[in-house]
């Protein structure tokens, strides 16, 4: 059973710059040994990735709330799945989600493959009844049966859950975004910043940001914060926080209320609006928000601006994404 690592202490807050550990953002993405990265693996990941066929209304993709044409996300308070319905949280960005070490906010899937088979038989998310019947769509399509056999080999069933996962995740393993301004800073361009970047990130430093955001992705080791730690029925009222659970609402334990996985700040700028249950608007608001709940700071709006400019000096580079051709089921429908 996936157990949750807890951090145990607190990492200690200091003003320098070892504390976010200021490495740029890894090129490439590790694999586990038993879905190495191929070419072809890929290539399927991403047509599978696309195709709303493994939705029960055949209209809902991972695309659909976790965008690469945009941030990976889908700029929505709360993504809409089958039959127009929402749920409560919003999307998380799936650029350099190969770096966080769990998945979802509430962190119940401990890998990519693991987070890949739980969207598509969520009720309100893909809506398939079971994975059993994704297969079994899955293998009326003539070119699923090739792409699957290319990807996994012949020698056995090769259109499996376990193979479908796979491949998505090899696909979200190649969906990283490199050689921001940040990452070229850190590697010796003291130019790459500008000056009111600079101060941001000393700010960030300084207030306490990073003792969380920390790391090449600016997501922590692994770690579950509380959010909110200062609340306040002003601010409850407005944003509703505490509505949700979080680790909680898989555990069960009410030690493990309201604990949410540390998100990345990668691409920040480009996934408003913001926190897990979308409801604040704007990055400035954003910042401002977490540093008086999180860290009992009152930012100036200067403050802010500097910290939201470094922000998007954590903007990466996108590699290009070109959209599969998706395999067709000529004369009939899966429905």
């Amino acid at each position: 059973m996936f157990k949750f690592r807890m951090l145990v202490s607190a990492i200690a807050l200091t003003g320098s710059m070892s504390v976010m550990a200021a490495e740029p953002l890894p090129t490439t993405a590790p694999a586990p040994a038993d879905n190495p990265t191929t070419a072809e693996k890929v290539e399927l990941g991403k047509m599978l990735y696309h195709d709303p066929r493994l939705s029960s209304t055949g209209t809902v993709a991972c695309a659909s709330c976790h965008n690469t044409m945009l941030g990976g996300e889908d700029n929505r308070p709360n993504s809409m799945g089958v039959n127009g319905q929402t749920g409560g949280r919003s999307a998380p960005t799936v650029w350099n989600s190969a770096f966080n070490k769990v998945q979802f906010w509430d962190g119940r899937a401990d890998s990519l493959e693991a987070q890949a088979a739980g969207p598509v038989t969520n009720p309100i998310e893909m809506g398939m009844k079971s994975w059993d019947d994704v297969v079994a769509r899955l293998k009326t399509i003539k070119g699923y049966r090739h792409a699957f056999e290319v990807a996994f080999g012949s020698d056995a069933e090769a259109i499996t859950k376990d193979n479908a996962t796979k491949a998505i995740a090899a696909y979200e393993r190649t969906l990283i975004t490199p050689n921001s301004a940040y990452d070229k800073y850190v590697k010796g361009d003291k130019d790459a910043l500008t000056e009111q970047q600079e101060r941001g990130l000393k700010k960030a430093v300084e207030v306490g940001c990073t003792s969380c955001h920390s790391g090449p992705a600016f997501n922590g080791p692994g770690v579950f914060q509380k959010f909110p730690i200062n609340s306040s029925g002003f601010f409850e009222a407005q944003y509703h926080f505490q509505k949700d659970k979080g680790l909680a609402e898989v555990t069960k334990k009410e030690s493990d209320e309201h604990l949410f996985k540390v998100p990345t700040l990668r691409n920040i700028a480009l996934t408003a609006p913001y926190m897990h249950n979308g409801s604040v608007k704007t990055l400035d608001k954003a910042v401002w928000l977490m540093a008086k709940l999180q860290l009992n700071k009152e930012l100036s709006d200067a403050e802010v601006a500097d910290i939201v400019a470094f922000l998007n000096a954590l903007t990466g580079e996108f590699p290009a994404q070109t959209m599969p051709q998706l395999p067709g089921t000529p004369g009939s429908s899966f429905n």
